[in-house]
């Protein structure tokens, strides 16, 4: 399997190529990241027949300034991603790379709406990890592929609320524990409000309200995805989606929000889980495609790639040099 070093012994190998061009020449030529990642989600589709699409972002690397969680969470604007890259795709058949913290439960609805509006038989394989609205996500599949390494995570919602330290991801759970906690302790010692006031002025006089809203429509729109799609034609399909949608959204069991879900936790579930190891070439395919994209991301402002195995890309970057949202086109067959 091509691991991390000799995908970037490739990627060194193109840049090398790359410098011997003409300098008219290298500027029509395509990033030497961008040609090594696209040949294996070439090479993963002419290995499975299905389309293949990748849905990464930078959130689980370190970064030398801090990245605004709107820029590597799941947000209405994906939508437009998806379009660029679903456009000309043959065939009902997919298979989504998903590597993402989550992000807003409405956006994933309508992504989800859109992807399942596209294709019949979606599968979403999961690299590394598909955490909060992203596990949401992998369970309005037909099945998911997770590895021994892969992880998926609970579905409690996390609400993006300006601080005096600026923005902050707070689980949605957690803030109704907090008020929870803070009217027990007022109740029996009145005076303490006082310390507790610079704490409740930062959040709005809504935020309960969106909290408890939040976390009720995750836990529904997942119980409505699973019976329809992953569980579709089984006898108990309403249990089972019950059972995950109630697992996965247990703020009290979890106690954190990245606290992981392994392969074997969400087969226990009820999850139709296929394990990347069963096939040593689809496996190799699929790490190399995001060992190549964690290059990318380390190596240059990208901090949210949507892209398909025809080489059309809709990046966003985040950084000194911010560039806009590009909608790349497939780079020519040699």
């Amino acid at each position: 399997m091509p691991g991390w070093g000799e995908i970037l012994r490739e990627i060194n190998e193109e840049i090398k190529k790359l410098s011997e061009l003409p300098p008219e020449e290298r500027m029509k030529h395509p990033s030497p990241l961008d040609i090594v990642r696209r040949k294996y989600l070439c090479m993963l589709h002419q290995k499975t027949g299905r389309n293949v699409i990748l849905y990464a972002t930078k959130w689980s690397q370190p970064s030398p300034y801090p990245i605004p969680p709107g820029f590597v969470q799941i947000h209405e604007e994906d939508i437009h991603g998806f379009m660029g890259v679903i456009h000309g795709l043959k065939g009902d058949k997919l298979d989504l790379i998903l590597h993402s913290p989550g992000g807003d439960p409405g956006a994933t609805e309508a992504l989800v709406s859109y992807l399942r509006k596209k294709f019949k038989d979606i599968r979403v394989i999961i690299p590394q990890a598909a955490m909060s609205a992203a596990t949401m996500l992998a369970c309005a599949a037909n099945r998911i592929i997770m590895g021994k390494h892969s992880f998926l995570g609970p579905i409690d919602p996390q609400l993006i609320i300006q601080t005096p330290l600026g923005l902050r991801s707070v689980p949605a759970e957690a803030i109704l524990e907090q008020f929870r906690w803070i009217q027990d302790e007022c109740v029996k010692e009145p005076d303490k409000i006082r310390s507790w006031i610079p704490i409740l002025q930062q959040y709005g006089p809504a935020l309960l309200v969106e909290a408890k809203n939040a976390i009720d429509l995750s836990k529904e729109l997942i119980y409505e995805w699973l019976k329809e799609y992953m569980f579709k034609g089984h006898k108990d399909a309403e249990e089972k989606a019950e059972k995950v949608a109630n697992f996965l959204s247990d703020y009290q069991y979890f106690k954190s929000h990245s606290r992981h879900v392994n392969i074997d936790k969400a087969r226990d579930l009820g999850l139709l889980v296929d394990e990347l190891e069963d096939d040593q070439e689809f496996q190799d395919l699929v790490l190399s495609v995001f060992h190549a994209t964690m290059i990318t991301f380390d190596k240059t402002n990208a901090v949210k790639i949507i892209e398909n195995h025809e080489g059309r890309a809709f990046i966003k970057h985040y950084g000194p040099h911010t560039m806009p949202m590009q909608l790349k086109q497939k780079q020519e067959k040699e």
